[in-house]
């Protein structure tokens, strides 16, 4: 299937599980397509980037490996993206991975996701942050940084700042989860 083809069935992509595991689970079927949905996923000012998000998203829901080979391509560019309804899904895969980093289990992301991804993810995940984003990207967000500030000693002390910043202007969904995080960071 062509970049082209794939773009046009994006087109039937909605907000169902439905549609969105179907298109997932065709790229699982195919790699192929990956770096296709990538494609069309940084062409981030087009109404059809946040669908290949949705079905990135998914894809990586079901089998976080797949992402491995992509990794530079996706962690390059997810800076680039915009649009709310493509920025949450892309949030959620950075949460995805870095909570596989964090597993107790064993698994490939670990050996695979390399220190210039987790920076390139921090910096995301910041800019989220501090942007004018949708409460759950900020959530996401908050997550993987409080994860990767394991690593990083000086992740945390910035997340308290931004997170005690913006408390009081934020949604009752951002103070809960900003409390949740504050308290394991033992703020």
């Amino acid at each position: 299937m062509t970049t082209e083809a794939l773009y046009q069935e994006l087109n039937y992509v909605n907000h169902s599980r439905e549609k969105r595991l179907y298109y997932a689970n065709m790229v699982i079927n195919d790699t192929s397509l990956i770096p296709k949905l990538l494609d069309i996923l940084f062409m981030v000012d087009d109404k059809i980037s946040p669908r290949a998000a949705w079905v990135f998203e998914f894809m990586c829901g079901e089998k976080l490996e797949t992402i491995i080979p992509f990794l530079d391509s996706f962690t390059q560019n997810i800076h680039r993206v915009h649009l709310d309804s493509a920025v949450r899904p892309v949030a959620k895969v950075c949460e995805y991975l870095v909570k596989a980093l964090y597993s107790k289990q064993d698994n490939a992301i670990k050996k695979a996701l390399g220190p210039e991804h987790k920076e390139k993810i921090i910096e995301a995940c910041f800019d989220w942050m501090i942007n004018d984003e949708k409460i759950a990207p900020k959530a996401y967000a908050m997550n993987s940084l409080f994860l990767l500030g394991r690593d990083y000693d000086w992740i945390h002390p910035e997340l308290v700042l931004i997170l005690e910043r913006d408390y009081q202007m934020q949604s009752s969904g951002f103070k809960a989860r900003a409390r949740h995080i504050l308290k394991k960071i033992g703020k």
